[in-house]
C-alpha cells in the first residue's frame, strides 16, 4: 500500500484529500503546517508528498528544497490558490517538484494526478514487444496481429490493453489497476469500460469467446492473462 504524506494548512481539504485517497486504497499521513510536514517527511518517507505552497512555519517552496537536499526522491505535487501560478510553477519544478496544482481542484483530479505521478516514478518493467498465444501472434512494435494466417484488426487501445494483461502473465489485475495503467489519469471511464474492451478483445482473438482460455475473468477480482 502507497504511503502518503499531505501537508496542508487547511484541515478541511486535507481531510477531503485524504479521504478520496484512502477510498482509492492509499494509506495517508498529514501535517499542517511546513516545518512538521519535513519532520514527517523526514521520518516515514512516504511514497508521495502533496504540499501545498503556503504553510505556517516553513513555506512549501522551502520544505521542497530541503526535501531535496536530505536525497529524499519521493515525488512532490505542489498545491496553490496564488494568482501568480506560472511563476511559482517555474519555481516550484526548479526546486524539484514533480507535478503542479492550482486550487482549486477536485479529489478526484487529485487522486487521479497522484496515480499518474506515482506511475511516472517508479521504474518501468521492459517493454513486451510480442507474444504469441494459442494460434495468435502479436507485435507490439509494430501493432500488427493475426489468429492462424488471417490479420486480426485491434484498436490502439486493444493493442494497450492485450500488451498490459501479457506482460503481467499469470497474475491478477483489478479492473481499477487496468484503468490506471492503460488509460490513465486523462480520462475518467468506469470500470465497465475495461470490462467492454475485454469481451470485444476476446472475440478477436478467443476460438470460443464465451469460454476463453487466455484473457480470463476472475471472480471478484479482476482479468488474468495465460497463455
Amino acid at each position: 500500500m502507497k504511503r502518503i504524506l499531505i501537508i496542508e494548512d487547511d484541515t478541511g481539504l486535507a481531510k477531503t484529500l485524504a479521504m478520496a485517497l484512502e477510498a482509492d486504497g492509499y494509506s495517508v499521513v498529514s501535517a499542517a503546517d511546513g516545518r512538521r510536514g519535513l519532520d514527517m517527511a523526514l521520518e516515514e518517507r512516504p511514497d508521495l508528498i502533496a504540499l501545498d505552497m503556503v504553510l505556517p512555519s516553513l513555506g512549501g517552496l522551502e520544505v521542497c528544497r530541503k526535501l531535496r537536499e536530505a536525497k529524499v526522491s519521493a515525488p512532490v505535487i505542489m498545491m496553490s490558490g496564488q494568482k501568480k501560478e506560472e511563476v511559482d510553477k517555474v519555481l516550484g519544478l526548479e526546486l524539484g517538484a514533480d507535478d503542479y496544482l492550482l486550487k482549486p481542484f477536485g479529489p478526484r483530479e487529485f487522486v487521479a494526478r497522484v496515480r499518474a505521478v506515482l506511475r511516472r516514478s517508479r521504474p518501468g518493467p521492459v517493454e513486451l514487444e510480442e507474444v504469441a498465444f494459442g494460434d495468435v501472434a502479436v507485435n507490439f512494435k509494430t501493432r500488427t496481429a493475426a489468429k492462424g494466417k488471417k490479420p486480426i484488426h485491434l484498436t490502439a487501445k486493444e493493442f494497450e490493453l492485450l500488451q498490459f494483461l501479457a506482460s503481467r502473465e499469470g497474475e491478477v489485475i483489478t479492473r481499477t489497476s487496468i484503468l490506471n495503467e492503460v488509460w490513465g489519469y486523462e480520462r475518467f471511464p468506469t470500470t465497465r469500460t475495461v470490462d467492454t474492451f475485454i469481451h470485444t478483445l476476446r472475440t478477436k482473438v478467443e476460438n470460443d469467446p464465451a469460454r476463453p482460455r487466455h484473457l480470463l475473468t476472475v471472480p471478484w477480482s479482476g482479468y488474468k492473462f495465460e497463455r
